[in-house]
């Protein structure tokens, strides 16, 4: 049955199983002194298309992927939720680093230790305010600004013991002279939302918020700060990018993060939208980006929404708000919030994942497989109540059997969940991620290539022993995928990636292509910062090398794999070929892992092909070139080409090319 729905996959699949052995035993590269490369392109012979959605990516509430990296907000713990103390000492996690990780109060005390007093009592948000006393303040170290630019934001004030005023200050220097201050006069028994607007007189990592009272005691209620060129909160720098980049879904809030996520926390009314301790990672999660925020983000970005729902410490009846509150009608009670919050209209959610990882000891909230099953059927049947048009993402694990927790387990995760929940769930999704190869590039490249194989094979047996195949087949969401490697230089889990970490994204592309027909969404974990394919400083943004090929690949690859036959594969090297959506052009794209360049000559069968085409290549001096602010040392270069037959392989290279056919 599956060869009749893919007449090359069986070849595809053994010409990719012998190439990953022989790269990584090193005969790849022995026998590549002694053969020509050349390959054969079968137009006439397609595999399923490729769904878009294998250009996904994913966003979570972990380290500097949204607060840092995707939200403009400058400020730490804006909203208090660490007590402000004598001792200042804020950073906890990856204190060397230009990101160190905030564990305690990033606010430090401007006068004595008394005068600053935590008060529970009728708080502002969360569990308690500062009340600061005449002739002290706080101020907040390490903000990054640009010289001339300009930063807006305001600050909640209430005086509740008579007049008061502030001074509030943006520093970016010593003395006056390095200063803006804005005066805020007769604050009131009242809270009131003070606007603040700053330009910066120099660019400094180490600039300064200061808040200065005077007169009598102030509650500050919370401080934000953004620069003012800010799109509905969100960095434009990071926006651009993201934009560019393509990403044709996204997935949010997590990740383990959701486990022990409420979401009603992150609606409503940002500023009063309770702190919390991260759940499941390090620092503050401020609810200032919630499920409107990322909605709206998605616009932005001309991207489809999937929003995971906690089935760790969540429940079913949780889940089902929030589906009212994505798409219910104003009856419903997530329908009346959402109303209430500004957004009458529904939002038309279609695709959820229905919990995280949910097979892993480290996830909150987990539990056996058999009991596991029947909170989904549980989630997934209250979810679908509240909208029968939902597409549901089952927890899946293909190579997870829980038998320290449970002895008499014999079921992959994966199978449990076919077994006992295929009803209830549209896709099922499956995670992998690949550490570093340093020393062996095409062994670095193949371990995408090989994970991405070994899920769809390990699926199409699996669910043929199930009975699933081929009439009911349960594709698969990869909502999570990547290297993951250390040292980290952008914040927690914020890694650097090179030139060789490219090459294998671009290789696992192809693996997804060649696998189109049960590999149909994909999710790139994360997009920013953390395990990114974009990173930020505290005032820049800029493209990390595995950025590169999936933007490339999403603007320029076709959609209708084509069958590639040949010796490339056993000498090292990657190729993968597809039809535009029109057949009007014929795209192949090479990926070389290889220290020498490759001519390789290619053949086409069922097409004429014209002479004259467009090629793009990613390409550099050495496997551990890597970009840098102000360094984009890797780049996608494009230029016209005369197709002659071959195609011409840089040493470490990604080469795509868009062929017009003249005849097919």
């Amino acid at each position: 049955m599956l060869k009749r729905r893919h007449p090359f996959r069986t070849l595809l699949a053994m010409l990719a199983l012998g190439a990953c052995s022989l790269v990584i035993a090193g005969a790849a590269r022995a026998a590549s002194a002694d053969l020509a490369p050349q390959v054969t392109l079968h137009a006439e012979k397609t595999g399923e298309p490729i769904n878009p959605f294998i250009y996904g990516q994913f966003i979570e509430h972990l380290g500097r992927c949204i607060y840092g990296g995707i939200w403009a907000e400058m400020l730490e713990d804006r909203k208090f939720y660490f007590p402000i103390t004598a001792e200042y000492r804020p950073y906890r996690s990856l204190e060397d680093s230009p990101f160190p990780v905030v564990g305690a109060s990033p606010w430090e005390i401007l006068g004595t230790v008394e005068s600053v007093a935590m008060q529970a009592e009728d708080s502002f948000v969360g569990e308690h305010t500062p009340l600061v006393a005449a002739g002290s303040g706080i101020r907040q170290r390490d903000l990054g600004v640009v010289a001339g630019k300009q930063y807006e934001g305001y600050v909640w004030l209430r005086a509740p013991r008579g007049a008061a005023a502030a001074k509030v200050a943006l520093a970016w220097a010593e003395g006056e002279a390095g200063r803006q201050t804005v005066v805020i006069e007769n604050v009131g028994p009242e809270y009131g939302k003070y606007p603040l607007r700053f330009t910066a007189g120099a660019g400094t990592d180490k600039a300064m918020l200061e808040i200065a009272v005077q007169g009598a005691p102030l509650l500050i209620g919370t401080v934000s700060l953004m620069p003012a060129d800010h799109i509905d909160g969100l960095r434009a720098d990071t926006l651009a990018l993201l934009q560019q980049l393509g990403g044709t879904m996204y997935r949010w809030p997590g990740g383990n993060f959701v486990s022990g996520y409420d979401w009603r926390d992150g609606i409503g009314d940002r500023d009063r939208r309770p702190p919390r301790k991260n759940p499941a990672w390090t620092g503050v999660e401020h609810n200032d980006f919630g499920l409107d925020e990322f909605l709206a983000f998605c616009r932005r970005v001309d991207s489809e929404p999937v929003i995971t729902v906690n089935t760790g410490f969540g429940d079913h009846y949780s889940a089902r708000q929030q589906v009212e509150y994505a798409n219910g009608s104003v009856e419903t009670i997530g329908g009346r919030w959402r109303t209430e919050n500004g957004n009458p209209e529904s939002y038309g959610v279609k695709y959820w994942c229905v919990g995280n990882e949910m097979w892993g000891a480290w996830q909150l909230g987990f539990m056996q497989l058999h009991h596991y099953t029947q909170k989904h059927n549980l989630v997934a049947t209250a979810m679908l109540e509240a909208d029968r048009s939902l597409t549901l993402i089952g927890s899946g694990a293909l190579d997870r059997i829980n038998r320290q927790h449970d002895p008499n387990e014999k079921r992959s995760w994966s199978r449990g969940m076919l077994e006992e929940c295929a009803s209830k769930m549209d896709y099922i999704a499956e995670h992998f991620y690949c550490g570093r190869k340093a020393d062996d590039v095409p062994a670095h490249v193949a371990q995408l290539v090989d994970a991405v194989r070994q899920k769809a094979e390990g699926h199409r047996k699996l669910q043929a022993e199930l009975g699933l195949l081929p009439d009911r087949m349960m594709p698969i969401a990869m909502t999570e995928w990547n290297y993951w490697h250390r040292p980290y230089v952008y914040g927690e889990l914020g890694c650097v990636y090179d030139l060789a970490d490219a090459l294998g994204v671009a290789a696992g592309l192809h693996e997804y292509f060649r696998q189109s027909d049960i590999m149909q969404m994909a999710h790139y974990a994360q997009t920013v910062n953390v395990i990114g394919c974009i990173k930020t400083t505290k005032t820049e943004a800029f493209f990390s090398a595995t950025g590169l090929p999936l933007m490339l690949y999403r603007r320029e690859f076709g959609s209708i794999p084509v069958e590639v036959t040949g010796n490339h594969a056993q000498l090292g090297l990657d190729v993968a070929a597809a039809w535009t959506k029109d057949r009007g052009a014929l795209t192949v794209a090479l990926v070389n892992p290889l220290a020498e360049a490759k001519t390789v000559a290619v053949a086409v069968e069922g097409a004429e092909l014209g002479g004259k085409g467009t090629a793009w290549t990613i390409v550099g001096d050495s496997p551990t070139v890597y970009n840098e602010v102000g360094q984009p040392r890797l780049q996608i270069v494009e230029k016209p080409v005369s197709f002659d037959g071959r195609i011409e392989a840089p040493p470490y290279s990604v080469t795509l090319l868009r062929l017009p056919c003249v005849t097919n």
